[in-house]
């Protein structure tokens, strides 16, 4: 019985993992869609005139993710939420080299809509975002987490149940206690809570 596209992206995860080189290379075909995707969803929330599009973010990824020898996935969730992470770090890193050239002027913005942990009307500073995350890790790693997931890596409910362990009833909390807690630490930025969002 053939596989299923999942199954499939599983067990050439498991190749690489195991040492063979040529897994990723067969991977990437299966997986390209979603990371457009996911590239594209960030690159929606970036200022027009952004030096990366999608398939360069993708690329940049992809650069990353071929570096790592035997990486230790778990399954294509995995995957994806590790894809996800490295987009906002090459993000992150684009933004502070910005920031840092036009000495704090013209950051990046970004929206927390599509997540639904800020209201599209309002944008918030990818790096105080990023800076606030890494904070809130500090105290809470797997509401950090959630957050990452569920808005970096494009995850739902469900699917960042699953990647924690959790039940949904667990993540739709720690949404919540992470939403609040990251406006109080960005309380100094216009972005306001959309309170209809689990």
């Amino acid at each position: 019985m053939p596989q299923s596209p999942n199954e499939e992206v599983t067990s050439l995860l498991v190749e690489w993992r195991e040492g063979d080189p040529q897994a990723l290379d067969r991977l990437m075909p299966l997986v390209y869609g979603e990371l457009r995707r996911l590239a594209g969803r960030y690159m929606q929330r970036e200022r027009a005139d952004h030096s990366f599009d999608p398939t360069e973010l993708v690329h940049e990824a992809y650069l990353k993710l071929a570096g790592k020898t035997h990486p230790r996935w778990r399954d294509r969730i995995h995957f994806y939420a590790v894809a996800a992470q490295l987009m906002r770090r090459i993000l992150v890193d684009h933004a502070r080299g910005h920031r840092t050239a036009k000495r704090g002027g013209g950051v990046p913005k970004i929206s927390l809509q599509d997540a639904g942990e800020v209201s599209g009307d309002e944008g918030a500073d990818l790096v105080a975002l990023d800076e606030a995350l890494e904070n809130l890790a500090k105290i809470d790693v797997r509401k950090a987490r959630i957050i990452e997931l569920r808005f970096f890596g494009g995850m739902t409910i469900e699917e960042s149940a699953e990647f924690l362990g959790v039940s949904t009833a667990t993540v739709i909390a720690d949404t919540r206690l992470a939403r609040a807690w990251l406006l109080q630490a960005m309380k100094a930025r216009p972005a306001l809570l959309d309170e209809t969002q689990p």
